[in-house]
């Protein structure tokens, strides 16, 4: 099952990816999992995203589409594999369904969470995360230890696009940039639209239910 995640920041999307992507079996493949590892690695095309990277340059799409390819194309996504914040826009979904038409493949589902704006602003603004291991914990995903990150105890920071006026216009951005790439995958017949609304078991539940 090959499958994307789209939805707004903090609707839930990688709680979500990591509880779906154990259940079927299949990697989740995010961007900016993909480009550490090339770059860790040490490939060709991780070596230009780091010089970029320490240059406070964005990565181009040209070579973000080289390492995804490279990540398509690892034994581990040959049963299937879950996006989580890739493509995120038009140009690089026509990226991707090139790649996979090389490969005989193509995107099965695009699961859409939709949570409205003022729901995601106080799930948002209520949120910490870890300075080293970037874990978010909200009010429904808290840590063990008030303040404190469970996997590595380090003291958990709010941070500045987690205040209020920063998450609405974040919001904004997303709607104007991914409404396109929504639009694009319609078309396809192949998006799932879920209410990201309800505990995290509860919004698996839909999920599951929307793919069967």
């Amino acid at each position: 099952m090959n499958l994307i995640f789209l939805g707004p920041p903090g609707a839930g999307k990688g709680t979500q990816s990591k509880r779906l992507a154990a259940r079927y079996g299949i990697p989740q493949l995010s961007t900016g999992d993909i480009l550490r590892k090339a770059v860790a690695d040490g490939t060709a095309l991780g070596k230009q995203a780091k010089a970029l990277m320490d240059a406070g340059k964005l990565v181009p799409d040209e070579i973000v589409n080289g390492i995804v390819d490279e990540a398509l194309a690892s034994p581990m996504a040959a049963k299937g594999f879950l996006f989580d914040g890739f493509p995120r826009t038009v140009p690089q979904a026509t990226a991707l369904d090139e790649m996979l038409q090389r490969r005989g493949k193509r995107i099965d589902h695009v699961i859409l969470l939709e949570v409205p704006i003022e729901v995601l602003v106080d799930r948002l603004s209520g949120r910490q995360t870890c300075p080293k291991c970037q874990t978010p914990y909200g009010k429904d995903t808290p840590p063990k230890r008030p303040g404190m990150c469970d996997k590595d105890g380090e003291k958990l920071v709010v941070r500045p696009d987690d205040m209020p006026d920063r998450v609405r216009q974040r919001m904004t951005e997303y709607q104007s940039k991914t409404a396109l790439l929504t639009d694009y995958y319609k078309a396809r017949g192949v998006v799932r639209s879920v209410s990201g609304v309800g505990t995290v078991e509860e919004v698996e539940k839909r999920i599951v239910q929307a793919l069967s």
